[in-house]
């Protein structure tokens, strides 16, 4: 039997073509459970996780905790995407967290983030989508995103722990994260599961699925690659 052609997807402009999502639950249905499982907001509201991207194409992005260095630095590139590449593409992006929902608000202003975030506080949607923890010892390469090294790193979460309003670790340390493809509706387009803090995937590889634009995340302007 011969093989199945590669899916294309047009995206804005109708000037290129990318491929479509792809990896090993591609295709599969999110489970109606997992869907309807609450996510909390920077107010503390309670939002079925399925309401995120029913009528729209979602990048999910899953982060270990917010005291995290590896997450801060990550989501500090995560918010250096224009939300105009983005509406181009008809495509948002959500953050989500396993802290209390108190923390948002802080974790934003300390990252310049301004897309969507969330918190799983419970960690049933990590759970359910079976999310790691611990560290599996795997090669991940050097991350574009990580610009600390691990003591001081290491060092910056400790001391934000300390000096916070509440001594806590803003979710499970041991708590891995990941980043998903989702919508419209319950579909999962693409999966990946971090195996350690360093196996987050590079965000343009991710944003090229979606058909976004490169994004230069030097800290210069954001730069078009055609």
């Amino acid at each position: 039997m011969a093989a199945p052609a590669p899916v294309t997807r047009q995206v804005s402009g109708g000037a290129a073509l990318v491929p479509a999502p792809s990896g090993p639950d591609s295709g599969q249905p999110l489970a109606a459970a997992v869907a309807e499982l609450p996510v909390l907001d920077a107010r503390g509201q309670r939002v079925p996780f399925g309401a995120l991207f029913r009528e729209r194409r979602a990048v999910v992005v899953f982060v270990r905790h917010f005291l995290c260095y590896i997450c801060k630095e990550y989501v500090e590139d995560l918010a250096k995407i224009p939300k105009s590449f983005l509406q181009e593409a008809n495509v948002t992006l959500i953050v989500i967290g396993q802290s209390s929902y108190h923390h948002i608000e802080p974790f934003c202003k300390l990252t310049g983030y301004s897309h969507e975030i969330y918190v799983d506080p419970e960690r049933e949607i990590y759970k359910r989508l079976g999310m790691k923890r611990g560290e599996e010892i795997a090669s991940s390469g050097q991350s574009p995103h990580v610009k600390s090294n691990l003591l001081s790193g290491s060092l910056r979460s400790l001391w934000r722990a300390v000096t916070g309003p509440l001594f806590d670790f803003q979710g499970d340390p041991a708590q891995q994260g990941g980043t998903l493809i989702l919508g419209p509706g319950n579909n999962i387009h693409f999966i990946h599961r971090d195996r350690n803090r360093l196996d987050h995937k590079p965000i343009n590889s991710v944003l090229q699925l979606v058909g976004v634009q490169h994004v230069n995340f030097t800290n210069g302007p954001s730069v078009i690659h055609v």
